[in-house]
């Protein structure tokens, strides 16, 4: 069975805010990259130490920069000092257990998502995001390379896109979607599983029917942890007075709001489907095992006669008539072939079988 919850059992007695990168090390190296851009111009680099992205903190342009990798805790503290980013925050980036959620610290938000793709086996995989959002940065940390955060790069270096003249929040508002954009492609491929599964129930129920059932019943169960708290977030983003989010971003985070509405419901809509596909599964199996007894119980009921009539003539009596009849063995094959020819003819009527 898969972990919903990482081990920490190794980090229990440290103080709060102690750094530490729990779960899994998906990459050996970290990459660092940025993108500083205003209206009219854009400045795209990746960089060999953080150090180097420091000096966009006070620039009047709009900064992203992006880390893939989060193991390395030296990078995460030095960003923390340099950004004055709470140690309890840095301790939630390294920890990638982490459950949707947003934090308004006044002169930056901090906001957890998960990122959902499948792998080549087709299966659901994860990675924690997470977003800093200050008056002109906006800094990403993912656990590997690689995401679906290309189309805004591609909209970030086009001229005349709109996220060239918006600011930061505008930038994380692009990020999310394209997070929850993924979230339908995910749900398109389940869809496609579902009617493979469906019509196997009906016309094939195996036993791999069923474990990819529950396989799915895993998938939807993991879907529906990351994407319900994405709801509160998005709504808590809608609704803040923060001066970091402007009032031409919040139409946006409303349509993002009802995005993520739609993925909810159309996880709660294949979780009903899966538990009915296991209802039917179950069903199946059960008539396939009935039409299986019938069977045997209409065989067993045939030859409860014909057993009848050979054991009366297989005792070993002396005075039998019938055992000195020169055409008595034709007379008791044919009495036993009436009576199984009887008893199909009423079967049938009743249409047993």
């Amino acid at each position: 069975m898969r972990r919903f919850v990482k081990k920490t059992s190794y980090k229990a007695g440290f103080p709060p805010g102690t750094l530490v990168h729990i779960g899994e090390k998906k990459t050996e190296t970290v990459r660092i990259s940025y993108l500083d851009y205003d209206y009219s111009n854009i400045h795209e680099n990746v960089v060999d130490s953080i150090e180097e992205c420091f000096p966009l903190k006070d620039t009047h342009t709009v900064s992203w920069i992006n880390i893939d990798g989060i193991h390395r805790v030296d990078i995460i503290e030095k960003i923390g000092k340099q950004f004055d980013i709470h140690p309890l925050v840095l301790e939630d980036i390294l920890h990638t257990n982490q459950r949707p959620k947003i934090e308004d610290f006044g002169n930056y938000m901090y906001i957890v998502l998960k990122m959902i793709y499948s792998n080549e086996n087709n299966e659901i995989n994860s990675e924690q995001i997470s977003l800093i959002m200050g008056e002109n940065f906006v800094i990403s940390f993912q656990e590997i390379e690689g995401d679906t955060f290309e189309p805004v790069r591609k909209r970030i270096r086009s001229e005349k896109s709109r996220i060239r003249k918006m600011g930061p929040d505008y930038l994380t508002y692009a990020l999310i979607d394209s997070i929850v954009d993924n979230y339908f492609i995910i749900l398109e491929k389940i869809e496609d599983k579902l009617d493979l599964i469906e019509d196997e129930v009906v016309s094939s129920p195996t036993p791999d029917v069923l474990r990819n059932i529950h396989s799915l019943k895993w998938e939807m169960t993991y879907l529906r942890k990351s994407v319900w708290p994405l709801r509160e977030v998005i709504n808590s983003m809608t609704r803040t007075e923060s001066n970091l989010i402007q009032e031409s971003t919040r139409i946006y985070l409303r349509d993002l709001y009802d995005h993520t509405i739609q993925v909810i419901d159309t996880v709660e809509t294949f979780r009903d489907i899966l538990s009915g596909m296991l209802d039917v599964y179950l069903s199946s199996i059960n008539n396939k095992m009935s039409e299986v007894m019938k069977f045997l119980t209409i065989i067993a009921t045939i030859f409860i006669p014909l057993t009848f009539i050979a054991g009366v003539y297989g005792m070993n009596f002396e005075y039998m008539p019938e055992l000195e009849w020169k055409w008595g063995y034709h007379l008791i094959l044919s009495l036993m072939f009436l009576t199984v020819l009887t008893m199909v003819v009423y079967f049938k009527k009743k249409k047993w079988f």
